[in-house]
């Protein structure tokens, strides 16, 4: 890192300071205004918040490490950011009329308070366990790779750069709320657009030829598998063992819908609009940058990989003797980048891992105080909410740094296995939330249990993983065949179904729901207002840019092919 690179960032952390300080100044005397930047949002803040949120360690490290592993394969799960535009179109409007907060908030309008509980848990538990933990170790990994230090001051730079990124994004999430998390995506998005760009461009000159076909003839000749798939491969064989073609696109669509439709991660910036055509075009937004990070963060893993089969020593080894697929990203930076530009790109990295750990703290906290503690405690004043608010914070920054040390030990490519625990913590959320709003029939009991059976069916899947990965010579058997050796791909279609099944089954035994409590909840039961409402909200442009992404996204299948 040269002189040039540090006033680079210098610049950068003064602009971050000046926005935390003008959110200081704007008043957050409730609990809307500190979660929800009290319902004001545009539709520019809320689409540069969706990415900038969705965008973090498991792209930098983990997305750029599966493209330089398994090349085009891990492109279903960006591709299926189309999802996002049914948030926008089908969920927007029930989420705008139910006037909820959270996502578990939705589920007790719609079945009853032991949905909300469980749902509240499940989330909480995975986003300390997966995301929060996640980011915070790529973020100790990739500035160990980047400024190329291994200690300071006697102590693993990893664990100075991990806790200091926590320590800084907390400081201004428990400050700010919401509105941090809203006006610095719109600071960080570019930044991190920009910076990827420059790294796209550079790894394409770095690799010599014609940049992108050199890539594609490198990564064209190595096998995926040993049914003639190569790593340019998007389709590959359904005897593919990790990434069946069917099973690819049946488990990223469910994995999408929960995440894009469902998860309060990303809901909760369109719950933040300021009325339902700034969600809607928010999220319409949100999808069009959602198409970028196959091209800025998978792509430049595949050149990185052309990269080192030309030249043999570009990417460092593992202890096994294999590439260190997950040191692709800030290997490009480090080696690639003039001085400048390495501070540039930094600052997109920082940008990217600290606006992930501000809405996962914000969404985290939020979850804890209205899902919990308001719950119980429904009296509690306004401006203690908000405190409260802020000490969730702390706990559940303190819990991720304490889950450091585990997932250390995590595989070589973080974004399998972030995805891979995501295939079965989907499919009876997303399950709840599709017959929620599709079928008025689904009883309170049947929502209910379909959330039960997944919960169960998912801890069930990772401890048998857990227990046949590490157990020699377990001998086989149904249950072994089941829960751990049918493809993760193909079991969450059929986890999916199941609870389906559940859900349907459960609630044609027993009684239905009165139209008095789902009213404007679920598909046919809106109002003429409501009705209006929604149509009065969106204009002949809209649709068109929705067409434009679809287009996009099947272009891009076709090509990939």
């Amino acid at each position: 890192m040269a002189l040039l690179d540090w006033i680079v960032i210098g610049v950068f952390a003064l602009i971050l300071i000046g926005i935390v300080v003008y959110v200081l100044k704007q008043k957050q005397n409730t609990s809307g205004d500190y979660f929800l930047a009290g319902k004001d949002a545009t539709w520019i803040a809320i689409g540069t918040s969706i990415f900038a949120s969705n965008i973090g360690s498991e792209h930098l490290i983990g997305l750029a490490g599966a493209g330089a592993s398994s090349g085009m394969a891990m492109a279903h799960w960006e591709i299926q950011g189309w999802m996002i535009l049914i948030l926008a179109w089908v969920f927007v409007p029930f989420y705008s009329r139910s006037m909820v907060y959270t996502m578990p908030e939705f589920l007790e309008r719609r079945y009853n308070s032991q949905s909300r509980t469980i749902l509240s848990f499940i989330s909480l538990i995975s986003y300390v366990l997966t995301k929060v933990a996640v980011t915070v170790y790529a973020g100790g990994l990739v500035f160990q790779q980047v400024f190329g230090i291994e200690t300071l001051w006697g102590i693993d730079f990893f664990w100075i750069a991990a806790i200091g990124l926590v320590l800084i994004t907390a400081v201004y999430t428990v400050i700010g709320g919401m509105k941090s998390v809203l006006y610095t995506s719109i600071l960080q998005t570019p930044i991190l657009l920009l910076g990827s760009l420059i790294i796209l461009v550079l790894g394409f000159r770095a690799l010599g030829g014609d940049g992108w076909n050199e890539m594609i003839r490198i990564c064209g000749a190595t096998p995926a598998n040993e049914f003639g798939d190569t790593m340019t491969d998007l389709i590959r064989s359904n005897k593919d063992a990790n990434f069946p073609w069917l099973g690819a696109l049946i488990g990223s669509a469910i994995i999408g819908f929960w995440y894009w439709c469902t998860d309060q991660y990303i809901v909760q910036r369109v719950l933040s609009g300021k009325n339902e055509q700034q969600a809607r075009r928010g999220a319409i937004f949100g999808a069009y940058l959602k198409l970028l990070p196959v091209f800025l963060f998978l792509i430049p893993g595949m050149i990185a990989y052309a990269i080192h089969q030309k030249t043999g020593s570009f990417l460092p080894l593992l202890a096994n003797g294999e590439v260190n697929a997950d040191a692709a990203f800030p290997v490009l930076v480090a080696k690639l980048l003039p001085a400048g530009l390495k501070g540039l790109v930094v600052c997109g990295i920082l940008a990217a891992l600290m606006s992930s750990l501000a809405s996962l703290f914000n969404s985290s906290a939020m979850l804890f105080t209205i899902d919990f503690y308001k719950r119980y405690k429904p009296q509690t004043p306004e401006k203690k909410l908000v405190l409260i608010g802020q000490l969730a914070t702390v706990v559940i920054v303190i819990l991720g740094i304490l889950w450091i040390p585990i997932m250390r030990n995590v595989g070589d490519v973080l974004y399998a296995y972030l995805q891979d625990v995501q295939s079965v913590l989907a499919p009876g959320i997303a399950a709840a939330f599709l017959l929620g709003v599709t079928w008025k029939r689904a009883s309170a009991k049947g929502g209910m249990w379909g959330l039960i059976s997944g919960l169960i069916i998912g801890l069930t899947r990772l401890g048998a993983k857990v227990y046949y990965s590490t157990v020699q010579d377990a001998a086989d058997s149904m249950f072994k065949y089941i829960f751990y050796d049918v493809n993760w791909l193909f079991f969450c279609g059929w986890m999916f179904l199941f609870c389906i099944v559940v859900v349907v089954l459960v609630s044609l035994a027993t009684k239905a729901p009165p139209l008095s409590k789902i009213q404007g909840l679920v598909f046919g039961t809106s109002t003429p207002e409501q009705k209006l409402a929604t149509r009065q909200s969106w204009t002949k442009w809209d649709i068109i840019h929705t067409v434009i992404i679809l287009g996009i996204t099947v272009a891009f299948y076709i090509y990939f092919w």
